[in-house]
C-alpha cells in the first residue's frame, strides 16, 4: 500500500514537472518550437496511420513532420520575433554592435523567455521613470537655487548701489552721513565677498576638489578654542558656553582639525545668532564605540518647526528668511558643514523644537591608539 502511494506521488510530480515545463514562464524558443512540432507531428502521424494503416508510414511522417516543424518554427521565432527583441535590447542599452553584445544576442537572448524579456523591459521602464523623476527634482532644485542665489546677490549689491548713488548725489559733502554710508557699503561688500567665498568652497566640496587631511587631536580642546574665538560675540547676548558634565574626559578623534574647526564655528555661531538673551550653548561628546565619536552642539534658543528640519542643510534654505537676513550670514553655512562631515565619511543630524532649542550632532572617527 505504501509502495503504491509513493508511486502515485512520484507520477504526480513527474506529470507536474512535465506540465510546468510548458508553462508560459518556462517557454524558451526551443521549448516552444519543440512543443508545437510535437503536436503537429502527432496529428500528422495519426492522420497517416488512419489513411495507410501502417505504423512505419506513421512513424516516418511523425519524424519528418517533427524535424521540419521544429526547425521552421525555431527559425521563425529567432529570426523574426527575437530579431525584434534584439532591437528592443539595443534601444534599452543604447549600444553599438560589440563583441559583448554579439555574445549576448547569440548565446543569452535566445535562451530568455518572453516573460524574462518583459521583466527586463519593465525594469528598464521603471529605471527611466526614476531618472525622469530625478531630473524633475533636480530642475526644481536648480530653479530654487538660482532664485535664492539671485536674491542673496541682489541684497548687498542694491544696498551698495544705493549708498554710492546717494553719496554721488551730494551726500559725500555731508560729514554727518558720508562716513556712515561708506561703512554700510563696506559691510555689504564684505557680505558679498563672504557669499562668493562660501559658494567657491561648497563647489569644491561637492566635486571633491577640497582634500581632507586627517590628524589625531583631542576634540574637547578644539571645542574650547572655538568657544574662546566666539566669546566676545556670545557676551553681547550674555550666552554662556560649557561642555556638558560627564563629557570632560579627553577623547581623541581622527579628522581634519581645521575643517572640523570650521564645522564647530558654524554650529556654535548659529547657536549664538538664534539663541535667546542670557541663554547657553552646550557641547556634548560621547564615545559611541571604539570607532565612532558623537559631538553635539545644543542651544536653548528659538528652535525650528519640524517641517524645516529635513531641509536645513540645503544651500540658502532659511526657516525665517526676513529674520535670517537681518542677523546676517550667507545661508550656506550648514550646507558647508554637511559637506565637510560627509567628506570625512560621517553623518550629521539635527533635532529641534520651537521655543525649546536645537541640537546639531555629527560623528567623527575615533583616533587609533
Amino acid at each position: 500500500m505504501a509502495n503504491k502511494k509513493n508511486e502515485l506521488i512520484s507520477n504526480y510530480y513527474k506529470n507536474y514537472s512535465l506540465w510546468s515545463m510548458f508553462k508560459a514562464k518556462n517557454l524558451s524558443p526551443q521549448k516552444l518550437a519543440g512543443f508545437t512540432a510535437l503536436i503537429l507531428s502527432i496529428i500528422s502521424a495519426i492522420g497517416i496511420y488512419i489513411i495507410e494503416q501502417k505504423w512505419q508510414f506513421a512513424l516516418g511522417a511523425f519524424i519528418v513532420t517533427f524535424l521540419v516543424s521544429y526547425y521552421l518554427y525555431l527559425y521563425t521565432l529567432q529570426n523574426f520575433i527575437y530579431r525584434k527583441i534584439k532591437l528592443i535590447y539595443k534601444f534599452i542599452y543604447q549600444t553599438k554592435a560589440t563583441k559583448r553584445e554579439d555574445f549576448f544576442n547569440k548565446k543569452i537572448l535566445p535562451s530568455k523567455t518572453i516573460e524574462e524579456v518583459s521583466e527586463d523591459v519593465e525594469k528598464w521602464a521603471s529605471q527611466k521613470r526614476e531618472e525622469l523623476e530625478n531630473l524633475r527634482k533636480n530642475e526644481a532644485f536648480r530653479k530654487e537655487f538660482l532664485l535664492n542665489l539671485s536674491h542673496e546677490l541682489k541684497t548687498p549689491i542694491f544696498a551698495v548701489q544705493g549708498y554710492i548713488h546717494t553719496l554721488l548725489d551730494g551726500a559725500i559733502d555731508d560729514p554727518g552721513v558720508n562716513r556712515m554710508f561708506l561703512k554700510n557699503a563696506t559691510k555689504n561688500i564684505d557680505r558679498l565677498c563672504r557669499l562668493l567665498d562660501d559658494l567657491d568652497e561648497i563647489s569644491k566640496l561637492e566635486i571633491g576638489e577640497m582634500s581632507v587631511a586627517p590628524d589625531d587631536f583631542i576634540i574637547q580642546d578644539l571645542i574650547k578654542d572655538v568657544f574662546d574665538t566666539l566669546s566676545l560675540k556670545a557676551n553681547q547676548k550674555n550666552i554662556k558656553f560649557q561642555i556638558k558634565k560627564g563629557c570632560e574626559a579627553p577623547i581623541r578623534v581622527w579628522a581634519d582639525k581645521e575643517k572640523i574647526r570650521q564645522v564647530l564655528i558654524n554650529l556654535i555661531d548659529n547657536s549664538i545668532k538664534y539663541g535667546k538673551q542670557d541663554g547657553s550653548t552646550i557641547a556634548s561628546i560621547y564615545n559611541l564605540d571604539d570607532k565612532t565619536v558623537l559631538i553635539e552642539i545644543s542651544d536653548d534658543g528659538h528652535g525650528m518647526a519640524e517641517e524645516h528640519l529635513p531641509r536645513v542643510f540645503e544651500r540658502f534654505y532659511r526657516t525665517d528668511k526676513a529674520r535670517s537676513r537681518d542677523i546676517g550670514g550667507t545661508g550656506l553655512g550648514l550646507a558647508i558643514v554637511k559637506h565637510i562631515v560627509e567628506a570625512h565619511g560621517q553623518n550629521i543630524t539635527v533635532r529641534s523644537k520651537l521655543e525649546i532649542g536645537s541640537t546639531f550632532g555629527f560623528t567623527l572617527q575615533t583616533a587609533k591608539d
